[in-house]
């Protein structure tokens, strides 16, 4: 009678799981994630798995961390990956010191921009020359702020752009602070921005590597 009753179970233990290809995120919410996992939609809390093999590590509001496949990988909402997905290789920015400065074209806002990088700077900063040209609305939506330089306190105001991308790294609602006047001369490349990056310097070159 054991036997009997045993031989379905044993039967159970071994037949193959499917892998999950493809994982994408529908809702998130804090500790929760609606997941739509190889198209079925299904809603895991922290520390559960599924039958796929995904597991959701941690959740909130802003991001999904999930396992996949013994790989981990944080999706917002709206985005997805699949079981082929190889995390690219670290990238490398090289920047040639000019005036002993080093200055980075990238984009803010979606619009061309040269940068000073400046590893003593908190923020972003950008005069109010350039935040006009660029185009940000500083006096409607920026908050007041007193800013202490090397020329003492000057007026400012804290905004966010929409999105500032150096390399192939775009980074969304960034902080920054705008500038009384026409200085800075130029946009500083803050330490907010700056950290994601890995700085090396050799004579009159600096390496930045995107830490992945």
């Amino acid at each position: 009678m054991k036997k009997v009753l045993l031989l379905p179970f044993l039967l159970l233990l071994v037949l193959p799981v499917s892998a999950a290809e493809r994982v994408s995120v529908l809702a998130l919410f804090p500790g929760k994630a609606m997941l739509e996992i190889d198209g079925q939609r299904k809603v895991l809390s922290e520390g559960q798995s599924h039958a796929s093999g995904v597991r959701l590590i941690s959740a909130n509001p802003r991001e999904a961390r999930v396992e996949l496949n013994g790989r981990e990988q944080v999706l917002t909402l709206g985005t997805a990956v699949s079981a082929s997905y190889v995390r690219p290789a670290s990238e490398e920015i090289r920047l040639v010191r000019n005036d002993n400065a080093y200055f980075i074209d990238g984009l803010i806002n979606g619009q061309p921009q040269r940068m000073l990088v400046d590893t003593g700077a908190t923020l972003v900063a950008i005069s109010e020359t350039d935040a006009r040209r660029l185009g940000i609305p500083y006096v409607l939506e920026g908050e007041h702020m007193g800013l202490r330089t090397a020329s003492g306190v000057v007026r400012g105001y804290g905004v966010n752009l929409k999105s500032l991308k150096i390399g192939s790294r775009t980074f969304n609602r960034v902080q920054a602070v705008v500038v009384q006047g026409d200085n800075p001369h130029f946009v500083l490349l803050g330490m907010n921005v700056l950290q994601h990056f890995e700085i090396e310097q050799q004579r009159n070159l600096m390496i930045l590597r995107s830490r992945n």
